[in-house]
């Protein structure tokens, strides 16, 4: 009887202090929301990260999702955190009108659950190449020497990333044939098709559907069983204002407009100095946008050909040619296409945007900079300055004794001084070659 009372003990202590931290967890879970909108940049992955670290184990995490897509490390740092969170991972691609495109399908796929919108769409992974968006490389960008070589490098990138996609994927229990080709043939599907492909489990209208159907529902991660509590008030972590602000600048779009204004403001200040506004106002831009570069992958290359096409508009203001305006613009043009052009990632300057700007910088230089170049160089006619160069007539007699006289010029009479050694007559012509208070320097033209 004693054995019996013995093992009933051991077994019920053994119970509970297995149980226990489970228990108290989930006395205490809480659910957590972290939100990306917009490209996957280091800003967002340090922002996923430090989120992951402020939650405990058997909280809930939830990831509100909508992105076009962006950096490879990036998206792999996001999907490191989650992997390795001792918590559910939850990501719902919503409110309807989103999409989880490019690395925001490596991310879905990464989840412990993942979710959609109705209305929303997931797909086209493939890793952005020569230009960005599918365009076509850039003229001269391409391997002329070999251009079997961009083939393959283009082939190595598209197979790793396919490589990883069908990991995870499978990893999850999720359908990896069509992730796969996702990244390999750059299909994209409703959520409604992607529940019915098993690429996703559920589709929530909203947070709160979600919340209400997914509570008490389990999950295997890391070899242990977690039961999701999301009745909890939800704890949104918020990216704090300045890392909001970095978020904003580390887009290619706006690093490459800023990157155009401030070169503007500059070139606009050397070629008509005043109060240092254009130096101002261009500075500032130019910080802002090397600011935001260190957030980007630059490519040397395609900074200094936007530059250089810059430069040579620039130069073409004061000595217009049309070979200078040609190689300035094709310049510019291939130097955006290649500002972010790096193999594996996801992100590029906007096409539209490239032309849009390549339009107004060349309207800009060939209209606004040389009138004002042109005024610049043109010369005063008014006022004592207006003067100089003027000609007029002698109403007195100027020789090297008396070298003082009156003038006839631009319809009034000026008191006159001679400056070089020589005789003029009354009704000669003279020249203005100074004016000095009211006195009018003159010489025999």
């Amino acid at each position: 009887m004693k054995k019996i009372t013995f093992f009933v003990c051991f077994i019920f202590n053994y119970l509970l202090l297995t149980t226990s931290g489970f228990l108290v967890s989930q006395l205490h879970a809480e659910t957590y929301l972290m939100e990306i909108d917009g490209i996957i940049n280091p800003v967002v992955a340090d922002y996923i990260s430090d989120g992951m670290k402020q939650t405990k184990e058997g909280d809930t995490v939830i990831i509100r999702m909508n992105t076009p897509g962006g950096l490879m490390d990036s998206m792999q740092q996001i999907i490191k955190s989650m992997l390795n969170s001792p918590n559910p991972v939850i990501v719902w691609v919503g409110p309807p009108g989103c999409r989880a495109a490019s690395a925001g399908v490596f991310i879905t796929m990464a989840s412990d659950i993942a979710c959609m919108a109705p209305e929303t769409n997931i797909g086209a992974a493939h890793p952005v190449q020569m230009g960005g968006g599918g365009t076509p490389a850039a003229p001269g960008a391409e391997n002329k020497k070999n251009p079997s070589q961009d083939k393959i490098m283009e082939g190595k990138i598209t197979n790793d990333a396919a490589a990883y996609m069908r990991s995870i994927a499978s990893e999850k229990n999720r359908n990896w044939r069509w992730a796969e080709l996702s990244v390999t043939k750059s299909l994209s599907i409703t959520s409604r098709e992607a529940l019915d492909k098993k690429v996703i489990e559920y589709i929530f209208s909203n947070m709160d559907d979600l919340r209400a159907k997914l509570n008490g529902k389990k999950i295997k991660k890391l070899k242990k069983e977690f039961k999701i509590d999301t009745k909890s008030e939800i704890i949104n972590i918020q990216m704090k204002p300045f890392k909001k602000f970095l978020n904003m600048i580390a887009h290619p779009n706006i690093a490459f407009i800023f990157l155009t204004l401030g070169i503007y403001g500059l070139i606009y200040e050397f070629s008509s100095p005043g109060i240092g506004l254009g130096a101002i106002v261009g500075g500032s831009c130019l910080i802002l946008a090397f600011f935001s570069m260190q957030l980007l992958p630059v490519n040397t290359a395609g900074l200094l050909m936007l530059i250089l096409g810059l430069i040579l508009m620039a130069i073409d203001v004061f000595n217009p040619t049309v070979i200078l305006t040609i190689g300035g613009i094709a310049s510019f043009i291939m130097g955006a296409l290649m500002l972010f052009d790096f193999p594996g990632n996801f992100i590029s300057v906007s096409l539209s945007l490239i032309f849009t700007v390549a339009l107004v910088t060349v309207l800009l230089f060939i209209f606004v900079l040389r009138s004002i170049v042109k005024v610049r160089k043109t010369k005063v006619t008014t006022g004592k300055e207006g003067l100089i160069g003027e000609k007029g007539i002698a109403k007195s007699v100027f020789s090297g004794v008396n070298t003082r006289g009156m003038v006839f010029v631009q319809g009034e009479l000026w008191s006159a001084e001679l400056t070089e050694p020589s005789e003029i007559k009354e009704g000669d012509t003279v020249e203005v070659v100074n004016v000095e208070s009211n006195l009018l320097k003159i010489k025999k033209p």
